[in-house]
């Protein structure tokens, strides 16, 4: 009974950690050592909302709005409070695009070539030349860094890089931008020590 209880555990557990595995989010904070020892609980925004008089849906103005709020309430879930008058640190971000090479297709494949040829006793596993495809050549990135400075020094004191692939550079879907937003803010901001 034991061991069916662990292999339905197992099974369970399983695709949620592959699922984990294949997210296309990836960050990249430095140490917290520092911001933690400092006792930092205000803080405020280094610059002001972009302004968009002229009404442009270019991503950058579609974003602003979505990672300030997504900001502000990880950092209030962390038990910092947004007070510009009392404030300690400051709060600002940077957002890019990029470009990210792929791996070749005889790596991403394991191996196993993605062109049918003639092989004795060898089947081509169509599953892995769909990922050597999928996983080969040049992909478009939108990389967010959010920084946190010292209200009187001015100095960094803690940041993280967030990379994700785009998949659809012409797409404009909103709801998809809220939550690919919304869920890269969030495992950003995972590695940021809580309130003292």
């Amino acid at each position: 009974m034991r061991r069916i209880t662990s292999l339905a555990t197992l099974a369970l557990t399983l695709p949620l950690l592959m699922l984990a595995a294949c997210s296309d989010i990836e960050t990249r904070p430095v140490d917290s050592g520092n911001f933690a020892s400092s006792g930092y609980t205000f803080y405020k925004w280094r610059s002001e909302p972009l302004n968009n008089p002229a009404g442009s849906d270019d991503l950058l103005y579609a974003m602003d709005p979505i990672i300030r709020s997504e900001v502000n309430k990880n950092l209030a879930a962390k038990g910092y409070t947004l007070n510009a008058e009392q404030a300690q640190f400051t709060v600002d971000y940077l957002q890019a695009m990029g470009l990210r090479e792929g791996v070749s297709s005889q790596d991403a494949s394991g191996g196993i070539d993605p062109i049918p040829s003639a092989r004795p006793n060898r089947q081509i596993n169509q599953a892995m030349v769909d990922n050597a495809n999928a996983l080969a050549g040049v992909h478009t990135t939108n990389n967010i860094a959010i920084q946190l400075n010292d209200a009187q020094t001015h100095e960094e004191v803690w940041r993280v890089v967030i990379t994700k692939i785009v998949e659809d550079m012409n797409g404009r879907d909103k709801a998809k931008l809220d939550k690919n937003v919304r869920q890269a803010v969030e495992r950003g901001l995972r590695a940021l020590p809580e309130a003292n």
